[in-house]
């Protein structure tokens, strides 16, 4: 991460910055657009001038956090696979997708004042969230665990059917049913 200048940003400001990301999601969803930047500032342990410094107005602040959710699920893909069987990594992904989703839908109150001041925070979503996805699935079709006629759009439609039904956080545990439920459907037709 740098700042926009170009230099990397020290490792206290890194973790400043995400603190304050991570903590704006959460306000923003708890709170909407009353959410104070002071609060957020406070709950992140830092002080209102660090926030402001990296977040000038509360639009950009928004977006960063929603950019930041976003691209937290997709850097998973790669670490996952890395890390995982290719089945295990996709279902893993999945949920990482719901808790990505968990986050958008409760600030969708603050998303929609930032895309009605002529940003669109969502620019390039889709195509960062269909090359992570597809890079899964690939992965898990070419280990013989997952049919390999499953095209990313429509594993993406599943998914958002998933979150759009289950995806407040006292739905958490039909979440995850409903993912295994995609998951063992995604076999349907493969050979041992």
């Amino acid at each position: 991460m740098s700042t926009d200048t170009g230099r990397p940003l020290r490792a206290d400001a890194r973790r400043n910055r995400e603190k304050i990301l991570s903590t704006a999601v959460r306000v923003f969803a708890e709170q909407g657009l009353d959410a104070h930047l002071e609060h957020i500032a406070r709950e992140a342990g830092v002080g209102t001038g660090t926030l402001y410094r990296n977040f000038a107005t509360r639009e950009l602040l928004i977006e960063a956090a929603y950019r930041n959710e976003l691209n937290r699920l997709c850097e998973a893909a790669p670490e996952l696979l890395a890390t995982m069987p290719p089945r295990a990594a996709l279902r893993a992904w999945m949920g990482h997708f719901i808790d990505y989703a968990t986050a958008k839908l409760g600030m969708a109150d603050a998303l929609r004042a930032v895309v009605d001041s002529g940003v669109n925070p969502y620019a390039h979503s889709r195509e960062l969230m269909m090359t992570a996805l597809t890079s899964l699935l690939d992965a898990a079709a070419a280990a013989g665990t997952i049919r390999a006629d499953i095209a990313a759009t429509d594993m993406f439609a599943a998914l958002t059917g998933v979150a759009l039904a289950s995806g407040r956080p006292e739905q958490r545990e039909q979440a995850e049913h409903l993912l295994d439920l995609i998951l063992d459907g995604l076999r349907y037709g493969v050979t041992d």
